[in-house]
């Protein structure tokens, strides 16, 4: 093991402690240890980063992946670019001033509490740059959440200002107030709040409740898909209509890639594995994901089938579900997975399954529409995963995490004053999303750039942005064999909008507004039938 090219870390430590003539040879062999000692440890502990920040970035493949095969085929490209574009952002925002933001001037013998860093940006001054890449691989985590939710029908435009937006800003004073020493809800500083402060070990408020509180205030905005809850006039269907995606199987290696992944989030979140019981922590964070992820799973696909089968007759074992309950399961342990015995991971992995279900049915009822399910994954499951460290944490896992245990999990002897504190966190994580997320896309959308035309949409986000797209001739999707036919449909559905807006009824037959005819004005012409089968499908 060498420091340079040609001096060996012995060299190098026999050169930092010379030959002291005051110094016995006891002393300089206790010195030469210590210091080739702490030497091996960095070395150890920044390999252990490197590879904990290579799991968590190779999650944006699962992501993408999830994504893909959640969509119709003919925004497949366009959905695989903003996950792209979400870890290229989250790079330069990161680098630039959320770094900054998050940890700027950050000192654990200070008791100072700050709103937001000051110091560090574009990285001047932090020698730790190891720390900095774990941390940009979480900011873009968070920033994909959002993706998924927004698919099939948001603007380039708008996503690019979001992704920058969120993990420039919004994400990392969410950081500095929970993780920062400085910031007033931390349990890592001086005088943390009420004397314990808020335990998130690995994010579930942090980058889990950020993002999922972001995504369903975007799709809240951008409104569901067309033809997902309304008519082609605008009236609301009887039963929601359902756009599968069209690769089953890309959606389930999406999920193993993140639970894959997830192993490095949470265990990566420990920062060292050389310190003092560390390998302990350590352990019980990987057995926790593996169990609340297990237990979520069987939750969900149980849950589902009993709710099919109270509500049809028959039940039916549904693999989104399954799947999807899985990663509500690795999202609520994520945040208390060092900090539980294994028995209680696998009870707020049972309990996460279960509220993602009930969640992504209300949703559907309270016309939302979410294509991956983020909201219910994310945000319900990462409000649940705080609280539950209000509920279950063990007094000897705080102890071995924080170096104290002043108030553990209610169920575990605690006097309540954990809890409150989580739920003091999550509501600020709520306040902070909500009063700058919700004005940021009614912006965008005032501006115009939030929402795909209708054209865009009904014909598919990769014929629109992507050009190389045009050059496949795919006999698939619902433009399929219409290739030319495309600019007469375009022109067709730019009036879309107005159309709808009017709500005009069917004339008689042969009238202006007879089937297989539009009425947009002077010049307006006979459209061909199959156009009209696609807009009212």
């Amino acid at each position: 093991m060498s420091i340079g090219s040609d001096i060996s870390v012995y060299e190098a430590c026999k050169a930092m402690i010379g030959d002291p003539a005051d110094a016995s040879q006891t002393d300089q062999y206790d010195l030469m240890l210590q210091c080739i000692g702490t030497s091996n440890a960095n070395s150890i502990d920044t390999f252990f980063l490197i590879y904990a920040s290579s799991l968590v970035f190779f999650m944006q493949a699962g992501f993408a992946m999830l994504c893909a095969g959640c969509v119709q085929l003919k925004n497949v490209q366009n959905s695989m670019l903003k996950n792209l574009l979400d870890a290229c952002g989250a790079a330069l925002g990161f680098y630039s001033i959320g770094y900054a933001f998050a940890y700027g001037g950050m000192d654990f013998n200070d008791p100072k509490k700050t709103f937001i860093g000051t110091e560090n940006f574009f990285l001047m001054g932090v020698d730790d740059l190891m720390f900095w890449l774990f941390q940009f691989a979480f900011a873009a985590s968070s920033a994909t959440i959002v993706a998924g939710t927004l698919a099939e029908r948001c603007q380039m435009a708008a996503y690019l200002c979001y992704s920058l937006t969120l993990t420039g800003f919004v994400y990392p004073v969410v950081v500095h107030s929970v993780w920062s020493p400085q910031g007033f809800l931390t349990a890592n500083g001086v005088n943390p709040l009420w004397g314990v402060g808020m335990m998130d070990f690995a994010g579930s408020s942090v980058v889990h409740l950020t993002g999922g509180a972001t995504a369903l205030i975007a799709t809240y905005m951008l409104g569901p898909r067309r033809g997902r809850f309304l008519d082609h006039r605008g009236d609301p269907l009887d039963t929601p209509k359902e756009f599968p995606g069209h690769s089953v199987a890309l959606q389930v290696l999406g999920a193993f890639i993140l639970w894959f992944g997830w192993y490095g989030f949470n265990t990566g979140s420990a920062l060292s594995i050389t310190g003092p019981f560390q390998g302990q922590v350590v352990s019980l964070v990987a057995v926790n994901t593996t169990l609340a992820a297990a237990s979520a799973c069987v939750s969900a696909l149980v849950s589902s089938y009993i709710y099919d089968e109270r509500k049809t007759g028959e039940g039916s074992f549904s693999l989104t579900y399954a799947m999807n309950g899985t990663l509500g399961g690795l999202v609520s342990i994520t945040g208390a997975c060092a900090l539980v015995e294994p028995w209680a991971g696998v009870i707020i992995g049972f309990v996460a399954g279960s509220l993602y279900l009930y969640t992504s049915k209300l949703l559907v009822r309270m016309r939302i529409d979410d294509v991956v399910d983020a909201v219910p994954v994310h945000m319900t499951n990462g409000i649940w995963g705080t609280i539950a460290v209000g509920l279950f944490a063990s007094p000897e896992r705080v102890q071995l995490v924080y170096g104290k245990a002043n108030d553990v999990g209610v169920f575990m002897g605690g006097n309540g004053t954990l809890l409150g504190a989580q739920v003091v966190g999550v509501l600020f994580v709520l306040g902070w999303v909500t009063c700058l997320m919700f004005p940021f896309f009614c912006l965008l959308n005032y501006l115009g750039w939030f929402r795909a035309s209708a054209s865009d949409e009904v014909e598919g986000l990769d014929s629109r942005y992507h050009a190389s797209k045009r050059k496949i001739n795919t006999n698939v999707g619902p433009t399929a064999g219409y290739g030319q036919s495309n600019q007469r449909l375009r022109r067709t559905l730019d009036n879309m909008d107005d159309f709808e807006e009017n709500k005009v009824p069917p004339a008689p037959s042969g009238g202006p507004s007879s089937p297989g005819h539009i009425d947009v004005g002077a010049g307006s012409s006979q459209v061909d039938p199959k156009a009209t089968s696609i807009i009212a499908g």
